[in-house]
C-alpha cells in the first residue's frame, strides 16, 4: 500500500475510535510474534492513546491509569481496564510511584509504556518494575542515567567523539557560582535542569542580574516537574537551529539513525512546529549527525527509541544538546517518512527481538509537519495556558494527508493540572510544499470552541515568507514578530474578502430569521429588499457595504469593489467552505448577537466585527461608548495557575519591572512583574493560592 492510500485508509478507519487519531501507516503486525499479553500505559492523554492505538492493533491488552479528574477521559475509555492512582496534582497521581505499582499487581500488566514526561525517565521507576519483574518498555536504567542527567550524559558524548557545546560540566550550586561560571563562560549563557526536558526548568541570561533570576525560576521549574533542582550552565549559540536525530537500538548492539526532525520553532524553550526532514540539512551532514549519534547510542548500550538532540549553526556545525532516552512529542512526523511505527518498536525492543531493518533500509519518503495545537492564547507571549471545557470538538480528518494524536473529545475539560496539549496536528506530503499546503488547510478546518487556542499563530508561521524559504531559527518568534505576535494582517484583497463574507453571512442570517418551518414570520425588515445597506466596522474603522443576493450567490460592494460570495449556506455548520471571486475559503462564525456583534475565523484569525444596518448605525451613534478600565495601578494574573511566591507586601515601593509574585501554570514559572512604579497599596493572593486568568493580585496607589 502506498503512503497516499494509507492515509485515506486511516482517516476513515480512525473515526471508529471515539476521536482519538490517528494514523500510524501500514506497518506490519505479525500475529506469530509474541510480544505481552497486557501493559499498563503510565501516562495520560493523547500520547496514552496513542500507545493504546498500537497495543490493540498488535493484539495486546492495556491498562490506563488516571487521576480523579481523569476519570472519564478518552484514555480511559479506550483501555482495556483502567485504575485511579490519585487526586489531580501530579505529584499525587500520575508521579506516586507506589500507586503506579499498586496498580500492577492489581492488574498482573507484564510491562510499563511510560509514553513522554512523567515517569518516562525516572531511573526509580525502572528499577522498581525490574524489581518486580516487570518490563520498563524503554532503555536500561544505566541509559536513563548516563542520559537522563545532562552533565554525565555531556562527558560521555565528548568520549564518545560526539561534537559539543562549551560548558561548565558539574553541578551549579548557587546564584553567585551561577554568575562566576557564566562570566568565565562568557554571555549569554543557557541556564538548565540537569534532569529535565521539554524546555522546562530552561533560562537564557544575557547579563548577571539575568543568572541570578534564571538560576532561581529554574531550580523551582526543576524541582516542580522532575523533583530534582539541580542545573548546569553552557554557552548559548545565537540564532541556532534545534535538529535531532531519532536513534533505535535494541539488546543485541543494533543501532539505527531514522532521520532527523527540524524543530527551530519555540517559545519558552518549547517546541511548537516540527517537521522531518530538515529543509537545512544536506545529505553528508545528515549522516555525520546519524552516526554520531548512532556512536552516542551504542556507547550507553542504548536499547529502544530515543533522540538525540543537536544545535546547528549557520556553517552547518552542530553541537550535542541532550539525549532523551523516551518518545518524543514530535515521533509522528518520523514515522510519516519513514513508515515505522516506533511505539510497536519499542514494544518488540523490550520483549528481546532484534532490529528488523538495516541502516540502507531506513528512507526518506515525502515530508511530514507536525504542529502543536494548544489551549493557549498566543497573543500573550506567544501562549500563556488557558483553561475550560471543549463545548466543540471537531478535528479535519476529512482530508487527505492529515494525522492526529489526541487525547480529548467534545465536553473535554482543560485544567491547570496538566499540559495544555490539544493535540498534535500532523500533515503528510509528497514534498514540503505539498505538506505545509495540506497544513494549512488543515488548521482553518479545525473546530475548537471552549478555549482559547494557537491555531492563528501555527497557521502564520507556516505562510510565513521565511519559514517556507527555511530561514528559521530558535528565535524565529521573537525575530518576526519583536512586538509579540498580533495576529494575521490582512491585505487589502483579503480585507474586502472578510467583508464580502461577513455581509454575506449577516444577510444569509437575517434571510434565516424570516422563515420558520416553512412558514413567514412578521418580518423585522421587510423580505423584497434588494439591496442591503450595511454598516461593518472592523480594526476601528467603519465600512459602508451593499449586499444582494440571487439564490445562493451573493453580490457584494466594498470599498468601490465587487465581490461575488457563494455557498451553501449551511448556518448551522460550525465550518463554512466560500467561493469568493473564486477564490475557496474556509471561514468559522464563532459567534453572532443580536446587537451587530460578530467573529469570525478567517485565514486562521478570529476577527470581530460589528455589523449594522444603515438605519441602525445611524442610531447607534447616540449610544454612550464604555470608557476603558485604567489598569496601570493593577496587576492581574494573565492565566490561571497556582501562586508560587510573593515578593511584596503592602507600603513597599516598587519600580517598573520588578518582580511582584511567581505563578505557575502547567509547570512553568512565570514571573509578574509592576507596569510601573509606585507604592503598594494591596496584595490580593498567598503562596499556595489558586488564581484565574484576570484575577486581582496587587494594586498600587
Amino acid at each position: 500500500m502506498d503512503l497516499e492510500v494509507r492515509w485515506h485508509h486511516v482517516s476513515h478507519y480512525s473515526r471508529k475510535h471515539l476521536m482519538v487519531s490517528r494514523n500510524l501507516g501500514s506497518v506490519g503486525y505479525d500475529s506469530n510474534e509474541k510480544t505481552f499479553d497486557k501493559i499498563l500505559v503510565a501516562n495520560r492523554g493523547e500520547i496514552a492513546c496513542r500507545v493504546i492505538k498500537t497495543c490493540k492493533k498488535m493484539g495486546i491488552k492495556t491498562v490506563a491509569i488516571h487521576s480523579d479528574v481523569d476519570a472519564s477521559s478518552v484514555h480511559v475509555k479506550m483501555a482495556d481496564e483502567a485504575v485511579c492512582v490519585g487526586p489531580a496534582p501530579t505529584t499525587k497521581s500520575y508521579l506516586n510511584m507506589d500507586a503506579i505499582m499498586e496498580a500492577i499487581k492489581k492488574t498482573r500488566a507484564q510491562a510499563v509504556h511510560p509514553g513522554y514526561g512523567f515517569l518516562s525517565e525516572n531511573k526509580e521507576f525502572a528499577r522498581c518494575l525490574a524489581a518486580e519483574g516487570v518490563i520498563f518498555i524503554g532503555p536500561d536504567t544505566h541509559a536513563i542515567q548516563a542520559m537522563g542527567d545532562k552533565i554525565e550524559s555531556k562527558l560521555l558524548a565528548k568520549k564518545a567523539k560526539v561534537n559539543t557545546i562549551p560548558g561548565f560540566d558539574g553541578v551549579v550550586k548557587d546564584a553567585e557560582e551561577a554568575v562566576r561560571i557564566a562570566r568565565e563562560i562568557g554571555y549569554p549563557v543557557m541556564i538548565k535542569a540537569s534532569a529535565g526536558g521539554g524546555g522546562k526548568g530552561m533560562r537564557i541570561a544575557w547579563d548577571d542580574e539575568e543568572t541570578r533570576d534564571g538560576f532561581r525560576l529554574s531550580s523551582q521549574e526543576a524541582a516542580s516537574s522532575f523533583g530534582d533542582d539541580r542545573l548546569l550552565i553552557e554557552k548559548f549559540i545565537d540564532n541556532p537551529r534545534h535538529i535531532e536525530i531519532q536513534v533505535l537500538g535494541d539488546k543485541h548492539g543494533n543501532a539505527l539513525w531514522l532521520n532527523e526532525r527540524e524543530c527551530s520553532i519555540q517559545r519558552r524553550n518549547q517546541k511548537v512546529v516540527e517537521e522531518a526532514p530538515s529543509i537545512f540539512l544536506d545529505a553528508e551532514t545528515r549522516r555525520a549527525m546519524g552516526e554520531q549519534a548512532v556512536a552516542l547510542a551504542k556507547a550507553v548500550k542504548y536499547s529502544s527509541a530515543g533522540t538525540i538532540e543537536f544545535l546547528v549553526d549557520s556553517k552547518k556545525n552542530f553541537y550535542f544538546l541532550e539525549m532523551n532516552t523516551r518518545l518524543q512529542v514530535e515521533h509522528p512526523v518520523t514515522e510519516c517518512i519513514t513508515g515505522l511505527d516506533l511505539v510497536q518498536e519499542m514494544i518488540r525492543v523490550a520483549k528481546g527481538y532484534p532490529l528488523r531493518h538495516k541502516q540502507a533500509d531506513i528512507p526518506i519518503n515525502g515530508w511530514a509537519v507536525e504542529c502543536r495545537v494548544y489551549a493557549e492564547d498566543p497573543y500573550k507571549s506567544f501562549g500563556l495556558p488557558s483553561i475550560g471545557r471543549l463545548s466543540q470538538y471537531q478535528e479535519p480528518l476529512h482530508l487527505p494527508g492529515v494525522r492526529i494524536d489526541s487525547g480529548i473529545q467534545p465536553g473535554s475539560d482543560i485544567s491547570i493540572y496538566y499540559d495544555p496539549m490539544i493535540s498534535k496536528l500532523i500533515t503528510y506530503g509528497s514534498d514540503r510544499t505539498e505538506a505545509l499546503k495540506r497544513m494549512e488547510d488543515a488548521l482553518d478546518n479545525y473546530v475548537i470552541r471552549g478555549v482559547t487556542h494557537n491555531i492563528a499563530l501555527l497557521r502564520e508561521v507556516i505562510i510565513n515568507s521565511r519559514f517556507v524559504k527555511g530561514d528559521i531559527s530558535t528565535k524565529f518568534l521573537s525575530d518576526v514578530y519583536p512586538d509579540g505576535f498580533k495576529g494575521h494582517m490582512l491585505t487589502k484583497s483579503e480585507k474586502n474578502q472578510l467583508l464580502a463574507i461577513a455581509s454575506s453571512l449577516f444577510v444569509a442570517f437575517q434571510l434565516r430569521a424570516q422563515h420558520f418551518q416553512d412558514h413567514s414570520r412578521v418580518p423585522v425588515i421587510k423580505p423584497d429588499i434588494a439591496n442591503w445597506e450595511l454598516s461593518i466596522k472592523l480594526h476601528d474603522k467603519v465600512h459602508t457595504v451593499v449586499a444582494s443576493n440571487s439564490g445562493s450567490t451573493f453580490s457584494v460592494e466594498v470599498d468601490g469593489s465587487k465581490l461575488n460570495v457563494t455557498s451553501t449556506w449551511n448556518l448551522a455548520s460550525p465550518l463554512l467552505s466560500v467561493s469568493v471571486d473564486g477564490t475557496q475559503r474556509t471561514v468559522q462564525c464563532l459567534s453572532r448577537e443580536a446587537g451587530g456583534s460578530m467573529n469570525i475565523q478567517f485565514l486562521g484569525t478570529v476577527y470581530k466585527m460589528h455589523i449594522l444596518t444603515k438605519l441602525a448605525a445611524e442610531l447607534n451613534k447616540f449610544m454612550l461608548e464604555k470608557v476603558a478600565e485604567d489598569t496601570s495601578s493593577v496587576l492581574h494574573s494573565p492565566m490561571p495557575g497556582v501562586v508560587v511566591a510573593v515578593s511584596v507586601k503592602p507600603g513597599d515601593m516598587v519600580t517598573e519591572g520588578q518582580e511582584m509574585c511567581v505563578i505557575e501554570a502547567m509547570k512553568m514559572q512565570n514571573s509578574m512583574t509592576a507596569g510601573r512604579a509606585g507604592a503598594v497599596k494591596s496584595v490580593h493572593c498567598r503562596a499556595g493560592d489558586t488564581v484565574g486568568e484576570g484575577d486581582l493580585l496587587v494594586e498600587l496607589e
